[in-house]
């Protein structure tokens, strides 16, 4: 057979609207599959329609202007275009979802850099999200991390988690506070680099204590120091910690209560620390349950506020929101009142604008309110599952949308460098919502990349330890792990070598028991159960004579000792027993 001749392929004969064509192949070869980014965008856009809501459960918007006074009888064209103006004004036309936790989520942040997202959750475990890993068919955390694992011998003393949040000046850590005395900080990662001390609780005067003793609501950092990070307690305290000294706090904030029947104590249920852009001294600002809201001087003194509003929310609600803007002037709250106020802190008495929005702090007093960026706009989120976006002036609705309508939105936040805006529900579920011409990178990368072929393998969840952090393709050489088995011994821990001991096991009582490296490092003076006594008592000889520490008015009429000079050669006496009588 020559080269020359004319091979001819016979195909299957099918009419053109066959369905089996769709199951043959047009070509042979390898196929390139590109992502077709603009469908997959399209496919993330938000429904347009505007929410009807009703009246007086919401935020009721703010009036038109006079130019636009005579538009209530216009048609709904013009609505639309209205709608559309605002889609393009607030990066809130496309949306990702993410659903990695059981239960509401009641906290979330994300790095400066905009690159990781971490959230906590009332299910008592935080997730951790990376958006350069993730793909539109892989939405999912890289990590879950339960901080009180390690401390919990149950199921049941888990504790549900109050706070995450970024360092704003150093994006490898996050401060994790959740229902229990002690906050933690943990790298980005999620391993826990400090955890703070607890205080006795057998103390009275709460100055003496170095740390909390009991709950903490809430907590944050420092908006200059890296190493600085407040926290908020049900001990009536705020309790600022440097992260290198974990053993007791820096300064101590304790706030007496003036209310009736509350004993000079209340639980500080929200705190907020910011300073001017333009520089300036920096303010702290906490709420606290019997309705007060105070204000320190960011840089002391913190013997005394530097200003007090008492009866700022109803006694015995949940402030849960406290944000202070870009310039330092302004404060809003969020309290369970059912308001929302706005405070001058030049003016420090009375609120400037006071507006009804329903509370969700019975249910979820983590529920906040934010700034945007450059406080050109203040954000929350209401009990139908929407998000207001508010005038920070007057503090009416400029722009409402539903995110989970039915169930409540708890948290919100809105980074300034992605333009992008984060917003936990009661659901479970985390929304990201963007835009693909004002918005960079975060959720806007994750819904341009091609998707991934699923797989089961390819969840972590399934595949491997998310105590440990690995990802499915990560390589773990044989031994690296601290639970690996060693050489040479058996599964029952039995040496093979007959004539080597045994290997200990480690139980869990034994678990529970701290080592050396804890005792030194959590117990103070504990070193000196190594040290001589009598070697450390020599050390101070020399001292105490130079320097008595007492007095000095005898030292010169003192009687001096004498003893009798005897030598090894003199006899001592002569060896005669007593004669008894």
């Amino acid at each position: 057979m020559s080269d020359d001749d004319n091979f001819q392929v016979e195909g299957p004969d099918l009419a053109e609207d066959d369905p089996m064509r769709a199951f043959l192949p047009t070509s042979f070869g390898k196929k390139s599959k590109e992502a077709d980014i603009s469908a997959q965008l399209e496919r993330s856009k938000r429904p347009t329609e505007k929410p009807q809501l009703e009246k007086g459960k919401e935020i009721q918007q703010r009036p038109n202007s006079s130019s636009d006074a005579g538009k209530d009888s216009d048609d709904d064209d013009n609505d639309d275009s209205d709608d559309s103006e605002d889609e393009a004004e607030y990066p809130t036309s496309h949306e990702m979802v993410i659903k990695t936790h059981d239960r509401a989520v009641t906290s979330v942040s994300l790095d400066p850099a905009g690159g990781r997202l971490v959230s906590g959750s009332i299910d008592c475990t935080v997730k951790l999200h990376d958006f350069a890993s993730m793909t539109p068919t892989t939405i999912r955390a890289f990590r879950s991390v339960d901080p009180y694992q390690a401390k919990a011998s149950a199921a049941s003393e888990a504790h549900p988690i109050h706070h995450v949040e970024f360092n704003p000046l150093a994006g490898s850590m996050f401060l994790c506070v959740s229902a229990h005395p002690q906050a933690k900080i943990l790298s980005r990662d999620g391993d826990v680099i400090t955890e703070f001390v607890k205080g006795d609780m057998y103390l009275r005067d709460m100055n003496n204590t170095k740390g909390h003793v009991s709950e903490i609501t809430t907590g944050t950092w420092h908006p200059t120091d890296k190493n600085l990070c407040v926290t908020a307690g049900t001990d009536s305290t705020l309790r600022i910690w440097d992260i290198n000294n974990k053993r007791s706090q820096k300064e101590v904030l304790v706030f007496k209560s003036k209310a009736l029947g509350v004993a000079g104590r209340s639980r500080m249920t929200a705190v907020a620390w910011g300073a001017p852009a333009q520089g300036g001294s920096n303010v702290l600002v906490s709420a606290a349950l019997d309705g007060t809201l105070v204000m320190w001087s960011g840089n002391g003194p913190w013997s005394r506020p530097a200003a007090e509003i008492r009866d700022a929310h109803k006694t015995n609600t949940w402030t849960g929101g406290v944000d202070i803007s870009s310039d330092g002037r302004m404060v809003v709250t969020r309290g369970g009142d059912n308001l929302i106020k706005l405070w001058d802190t030049r003016k420090f008495k009375e609120p400037l604008v006071t507006v009804d929005h329903p509370s969700t702090s019975d249910h979820y007093p983590t529920t906040n309110i934010k700034y945007g960026p450059n406080s050109a706009s203040i954000i929350t989120g209401s009990t139908t599952g929407h998000l207001h976006i508010l005038n920070p002036g007057n503090l009416s609705a400029e722009y409402t949308t539903p995110i989970t309508p039915g169930k409540p939105l708890v948290t919100v936040n809105w980074h300034p460098k992605i333009n992008q805006i984060v917003t936990g529900s009661a659901n479970g579920e985390t929304h990201i919502l963007y835009n693909p011409n004002m918005s960079t990178r975060g959720a806007k990368d994750v819904m341009s990349r091609a998707p991934k072929k699923r797989h089961v393998d390819d969840n972590p969840e399934f595949t491997t330890d998310q105590s440990l952090g690995l990802s499915g393709d990560a390589i773990v050489a044989p031994g690296a792990l601290s639970g690996s088995r060693k050489a040479g011994v058996t599964a029952s821990g039995r040496s093979k070598d007959p004539r080597r001991p045994q290997v200990q096991q480690i139980t869990p009582f034994m678990r529970n028991q701290p080592d050396s490296k804890h005792v030194s490092e959590n117990i103070p003076l504990s070193k000196m159960l190594y040290e001589d006594p009598r070697e450390a008592l020599l050390k101070y000889a020399d001292l105490a004579k130079k320097d008595p520490k007492f007095t000095g008015a005898y030292a010169d009429t003192q009687p001096v000792t004498q003893y009798a000079e005897v030598s090894d050669e003199e006899d001592e006496g002569p060896d005669k027993k007593r004669v008894k009588r």
